[in-house]
């Protein structure tokens, strides 16, 4: 038989041993968006001595149906135009909500921490390298 007493420890140290999980993952989150992000600024570097333009980064919504304007400047890192780099060095998803107004006016996306596979967690063959998508763009 336990005693609420038992229960309540038990659940302190399930709280402690969830906390604990927590902040590992956060670590190795940050470990991998800094990684990352040492990728990015070797291929800014690549990117400009090669002269490879960069282009106008365009959202699209998330039905796929329309493509909004923004004021980045950028690389697509994927065929299908969903993640970017732009030249602030920043790794954007450019996914957005449908929206009227930014028919009008374009819209904006907030920078991301950058993954070490982009589209990881996706359907099969949809996840690729950071460094493989990095290459692609050096080399067209």
């Amino acid at each position: 038989m336990t005693t609420s007493g038992d229960s309540t420890t038990w659940r302190e140290q399930r709280r402690e041993a969830s906390a604990v999980h927590a902040d590992a993952l956060e670590r190795r989150r940050a470990a991998e968006a800094a990684r990352a992000r040492a990728l990015i600024a070797d291929f800014l570097v690549d990117v400009r001595a090669r002269q490879v333009a960069p282009v106008p980064l365009q959202a699209r919504s998330y039905d796929g149906r329309h493509r909004y304007r923004t004021p980045l400047l950028g690389w697509y890192l994927r065929r299908d135009k969903n993640v970017a780099i732009g030249t602030d060095g920043n790794y954007y998803v450019l996914g957005v909500p449908t929206s009227l107004r930014a028919q009008l006016r374009g819209t904006s996306v907030v920078p991301r921490d950058p993954p070490l596979v982009v589209g990881a967690g996706g359907k099969d063959g949809e996840s690729l390298d950071l460094k493989d998508a990095l290459a692609r763009v050096l080399s067209s």
